[in-house]
Order: structure tokens, then sequence, then C-alpha cells
């Protein structure tokens, strides 16, 4: 059964696209931590971060790098955090947070975001 994460891909579930290539795409968290939190994630379906083959890994760090780069041009913050915790979903993903201090990077902190704001920030930060 394929993850929500692959369902998004395929287009089964919509999302906030903010980037995308041959193997690996980013979108936008609809519970975000702050404004501009994206998950960056292989198109291959691997539960676990550190079972991902080391290329795709390799691939998967740039890719989150340009991805980081364009939300750090639209998003007010000191830095891009970026957390790795994997359990919420059985695909591999990173979490590229927007944060202005080390407790930003906090889930506890995370809520339901609206739909419209979402659509917004998506579209600042493509364009960047």
């Amino acid at each position: 059964m394929p993850t929500i994460f692959t369902r998004i891909i395929n287009g089964e579930i919509p999302c906030h696209k903010i980037m995308e290539d041959d193997n690996y795409f980013a979108f936008l968290d609809i519970k975000p931590i702050n404004p501009g939190h994206c998950l960056c994630i292989p198109k291959k379906e691997v539960d676990y971060i550190f079972d991902v083959d080391d290329e795709t890994l390799k691939g998967l760090i740039v890719f989150s790098k340009a991805v980081a780069k364009k939300i750090k041009k639209v998003v007010e913050c000191k830095k891009i955090g970026v957390m790795v915790a994997g359990l919420e979903v059985a695909h591999c993903h990173i979490h590229l947070v927007p944060i202005q201090s080390l407790g930003d990077l906090n889930f506890a902190k995370s809520k339901a975001a609206d739909q419209a704001e979402l659509a917004k920030i998506a579209e600042k930060i493509r364009s960047a």
C-alpha cells in the first residue's frame, strides 16, 4: 500500500508543492511549526532515512539545500532548521523549518494551517 507521501507525489492527495525533480519532491507541511515549514522526500519509498541508499540520501540533502535557500529568501528567519524524526509517516522525509531559535524546532507548536495562507507562501517560495 503506498504511503500518504507517495499518494501526494502521484497527485491523489492535494498539496502545496514547492519543488520537484525526477527523484525528489518538496511540499509544505499542513501542520507547520512555523510558516514555510516544508517536507523534502525521495520519490522512492523507503521508511527509515538510514536505510536509504547512499546516492539517494546525498541527492536528498542537495535537493533539501536548494529548497531551504528558497524558503530563506521569502520567510523571515535566522536559519532553516533541519529535523528528521521519521515516526509520523513510513516514508523518509526531512523537515525544513524556518527558525529564530532552537526552541522553534518543537512539534508541539505545530497546528493546522489555513489553506489560503499555505497557497500564498507556497507561491512565494516557488517563485524564489
